[in-house]
């Protein structure tokens, strides 16, 4: 095959397994309804139920003059979009299994494509579906009472949006990437979902998803630091509340040098484990 011919499909592969993964996921209804609805449900009944009672109890707090007060659905609610690009990103990588076992990836792995392609391909359609999640979380969450985008005029909402989805595609790369590694390396789904459970709670019950992180015990605040999700939330409250607010008694703080090192920490989780995923696959033997 000559260069000129073969280039043009070769360096394209990914896009090849980024538009099947995508069809996939419109074609399956029930998946993509849950994907979509399940969220947002999350963030009514969970959401609005933790609200009324953490409103209630700092309602005797005495608010910070000069700065914004906001509600706990709106504090909780950058946390539900972090939460909801965790969960899709760490189970982005099932499909590999499931080709595994289907014997498709077999055929890929055989075929000129470089293998991380399908990688970078995967990546995508994760990042893809991340962001119609984020959109359709924001969208329910102004339905229902979040504040988010509060006083913003349409350009800096705009701003807002594209900075929360630079956030999330991020993010989500970096955990499709890590989920990758894990399902080429796995046998079985029931092996590689015990896995990944094993790794979202921690992963979410040491970020400041929830609650504060301030009144963690002293390990835990280091966890809190060093944990990616932590990272993109911080991302998140500045672009869809702003840079200082107070919530449930505590005033948050968020300078550009603390957006700009949280989100250059996303990048540097998202390129190691990138590189992990490329060793990985191109070590990977599929029978």
């Amino acid at each position: 095959m000559g260069g000129g011919t073969g280039a043009i499909p070769m360096n394209l592969g990914f896009m090849t397994v980024y538009w099947r993964d995508m069809i996939r996921f419109f074609r399956f209804k029930t998946l993509l309804i849950s994907s979509l609805v399940q969220p947002a449900l999350w963030m009514a009944f969970f959401g609005v139920a933790m609200s009324s009672n953490f409103d209630r109890l700092s309602a005797g707090i005495a608010p910070v003059a000069g700065i914004e007060q906001i509600g706990y659905l709106t504090f909780m609610g950058a946390g539900v979009i972090a939460m909801t690009t965790l969960f899709t990103s760490l189970f982005g990588g099932v499909v590999i299994l499931f080709d595994k076992n289907w014997g498709l990836m077999r055929e890929i792995f055989a075929s000129p494509l470089p293998r991380t392609h399908v990688v970078l391909g995967i990546g995508l359609s994760g990042v893809t579906k991340a962001w119609i999640q984020s959109i359709i979380i924001m969208i329910f969450g102004l339905i229902i009472g979040v504040r988010f985008f509060s006083g913003y005029t349409p350009m800096a909402t705009a701003t807002a949006v594209l900075g929360i989805m630079i956030f999330v595609g991020t993010f989500a790369l970096g955990f499709l990437f890590l989920s990758a590694t894990i399902s080429v390396s796995m046998e079985s789904p029931e092996g590689l979902q015990g896995i990944i459970t094993l790794l979202t709670l921690p992963i979410f019950f040491t970020s400041n998803a929830l609650y504060p992180t301030t009144a963690f015990p002293g390990f835990l605040q280091v966890l809190a630091l060093i944990n990616p999700l932590t990272h993109l939330i911080n991302g998140i409250r500045f672009f869809a509340i702003g840079s200082s607010f107070s919530a449930v008694g505590i005033e948050f703080i968020y300078t550009p040098l603390i957006i700009l090192t949280s989100y250059f920490y996303l990048l540097g989780f998202c390129v190691s484990m990138f590189l992990v995923a490329r060793w990985a696959f191109n070590r990977a033997t599929v029978t």
